[in-house]
């Protein structure tokens, strides 16, 4: 199959933390389906250590240590070494060549226009000391896609704008030098209560700092201690109340997580998630036992990732082999694009034989 007809997929995360059902339901359920879709040629899952190291470059071991975290929480749901590519991205220095380069096709107001950057600067109290290798974040972001020429980009609506960011940078290029990057698209969850899992404590956003999470990794007994523990509608305070959903997490979750066929085993008086809806809103239906509901419904969806977990576990050498391979097939593969884009730029002397004999007719050699 000819290059520019492949279909090829990079996403990635920030090893930051273990992975939460946010996380899942917002990518990693769908990668997993992605790749056994059968309809893309090629797909490579980053472990993004140096994007991590640009806001916790005085705490590394946090980095270090939470890398076999999230290849665990990969491996685990379901991602396939022999279907995709896992690698770290500082094992790739290609990524890093490239970063710089397109740093020349980028200016500093239109960095500080990005609307993620900006949110991101304030949520970490960046304002008045941003560290560069953060602000240029995007345009890692940009080399990380384009180096595998990347047609799709799975991602949640925050990150748009970075996808956008890496698409002008790709016409940039290609209009200077030479048609050699790939614009990508943007792939978002269909259902939009995965696009952005709130907290269990009702916050809009999960966070390990808020201890508001849910862990792929955690027990059984404390995902159902965390949903029991959920916040609900405070306005609805006896059984009898209605009750609101819109905003509600519990209803978010099962949104997110619910088919019809779980009331069938768990609550078979309900069809489907609307017949719930409809009789919470109209009052007499408690939050217990819709909370209960939603533990089995996510339980379920945890048992098999658990016990992918625990066989990993028990050969964390063949973890890091899996990284290593990911990471050395990741780094052939950016090397061939970044051999390309210097060949554009004229920038490949001693591969370009041409200017190598021009230069010696001009100067009177051989």
């Amino acid at each position: 199959m000819e290059e520019k007809n492949r279909k090829i997929i990079l996403t990635g995360d920030r090893p930051t933390g273990k992975l939460h059902v946010g996380h899942y339901v917002g990518s990693l359920r769908q990668r997993v389906e992605l790749q056994n879709s059968g309809k893309f040629d090629e797909i490579y899952i980053m472990i993004a250590d140096a994007q991590a190291l640009t806001d916790n470059a005085d705490n590394p071991e946090k980095v270090r240590q939470n890398i076999i975290e999230v290849a665990l929480d990969y491996l685990s749901c379901g991602l396939d070494p022999e279907r995709s590519t896992l690698f770290i991205q500082s094992q790739v220095p290609e990524l890093t060549e490239m970063s710089f380069y397109y740093m020349n096709l980028v200016t500093v107001s239109r960095l500080q226009r990005n609307p993620t950057v900006k949110n991101e600067i304030r949520l970490r109290n960046f304002e008045a000391s941003i560290p560069v290798g953060f602000y240029t974040y995007p345009i890692s972001q940009a080399a990380d896609i384009t180096a595998f020429k990347a047609t799709t980009v799975p991602v949640g609506d925050d990150q748009l704008p970075m996808i956008e960011q890496t698409r002008e940078i790709v016409r940039s290029f290609n209009h200077i030098y030479d048609e050699v990057l790939v614009e990508p698209e943007a792939l978002i969850p269909s259902n939009e209560a995965c696009r952005r899992l709130p907290g269990i404590d009702g916050n809009a956003k999960m966070s390990k700092s808020l201890g508001n999470c849910i862990y792929l990794s955690d027990s059984p007994e404390d995902v159902k201690k965390k949903i029991m523990s959920m916040f609900t509608d405070p306005g609805h305070i006896r059984v009898q109340d209605p009750g609101k959903v819109e905003g509600n997490p519990v209803f978010i979750y099962l949104d997110a997580f619910c088919r019809d066929e779980h009331f069938s085993r768990y609550l078979p008086e309900y069809e489907n998630l609307d017949q719930l809806k409809a009789h919470y809103m109209r009052g007499g239906l408690g939050d217990v036992k819709v909370k209960r509901f939603l533990n089995e419904v996510i339980q379920e969806e945890l048992v098999p990732i658990r016990a992918r977990r625990r066989e990993y576990e028990k050969n964390i050498p063949e973890v890091y082999r899996i990284l290593r391979e990911g990471s050395r097939k990741a780094e052939k593969k950016a090397a061939v694009t970044l051999a390309q884009m210097k060949a554009a730029m004229k920038i490949n002397y001693f591969d370009d034989e041409d200017l190598i004999r021009e230069q010696a007719r001009k100067y009177g050699g051989e």
